[in-house]
Formats: structure tokens, C-alpha cells, sequence
């Protein structure tokens, strides 16, 4: 059976982010890991109680990683932009190769040019350190339908 890791990127742990999550992930067992539960510093920062290495062992140990966030000022959230950049960094992106990456993207009324440059940061990222890019999810349906991909 696949892990399955779902690394909600919003502030809010029970809203739009997670409800898709849960459509998404329907039937499936898997941890959510809540960003905002977690203090990971931005880069040329060093805290003892950072908790970085946390979040990207839990990436490790997946074989699926559903990453979620809203569109806040037209991108992703500080705290979801703050791991990628963390990740680019880390001695443990490479250990990523091979799993398979699903990014839940979504807002009140996000521009095709946001979801585009989002689908476009993601596909980069997966391209980067060697993950199966699985889809980006704006709403239910596309969420129904990604399933299948699980």
C-alpha cells in the first residue's frame, strides 16, 4: 500500500486546501501534515527550533505527496513558498526521485495566469528533483478525477 502525505500549505487546516484534499484522497489512508503546525524558517535563517527537517523526512518516507495551498497575492502561501525554497536547499531534495507529486491550487477567483504560473512552479519542481508530476486540482471535479491516478 502507497503512503500517502497530504502537506497543507493554508493557515486555515479545515478549509478550501483540505476540503479538495479530502476529495482527492477519498478511500485513501494518509497523513496531513498542517504547515502552519510547523516552524520552518525562511532561508540564512538557523533556529534550533526549526522544524525543516521534520516536514522533509516526512516527504521522504512517501511514496505520494499532495502539496496544497491557496492563492494568496496571486501565488502561494508564505509559509508553502518557504518550504520550496527550504527544499531547493536541503541535502534530502534527491532522496524525493521517484514519487509521484499532486498540487492542490486553489482561491475565490484565482486568474488563469495564477494557476498556470503555479502548475508551471510545480512542474518545475517535480522536473528538478526527479517526482512523477500527477496534476494540479482547482476544484472537485478535477479532484474526482485525479483519483484515478492515486
Amino acid at each position: 500500500m502507497k503512503k500517502i502525505l497530504f502537506i497543507n500549505g493554508s493557515p486555515n487546516k479545515h478549509g478550501n486546501t483540505a476540503a479538495l484534499a479530502e476529495q482527492l484522497l477519498e478511500g485513501k489512508d494518509y497523513r496531513t501534515l498542517n504547515l502552519i503546525d510547523y516552524k520552518v524558517y525562511p532561508l540564512g535563517q538557523s533556529y534550533a527550533d526549526d522544524q525543516f527537517e521534520d516536514v522533509i523526512d516526512a516527504m521522504v518516507d512517501a511514496d505520494v505527496v499532495v502539496m496544497g495551498s491557496p492563492v494568496y497575492w496571486h501565488s502561494m502561501t508564505g509559509q508553502f513558498r518557504t518550504l520550496l525554497d527550504r527544499i531547493y536547499e536541503s541535502r534530502k531534495k534527491r532522496m524525493l526521485a521517484g514519487k509521484t507529486l499532486f498540487f492542490i491550487f486553489q482561491g475565490a477567483g484565482p486568474s488563469a495566469t495564477m494557476l498556470e504560473a503555479g502548475n508551471y512552479t510545480m512542474g518545475i519542481f517535480c522536473r528538478l528533483f526527479g517526482l512523477t508530476y500527477g496534476g494540479m486540482i482547482t476544484n472537485f471535479a478535477e479532484a474526482g478525477r485525479l483519483r484515478n491516478k492515486l
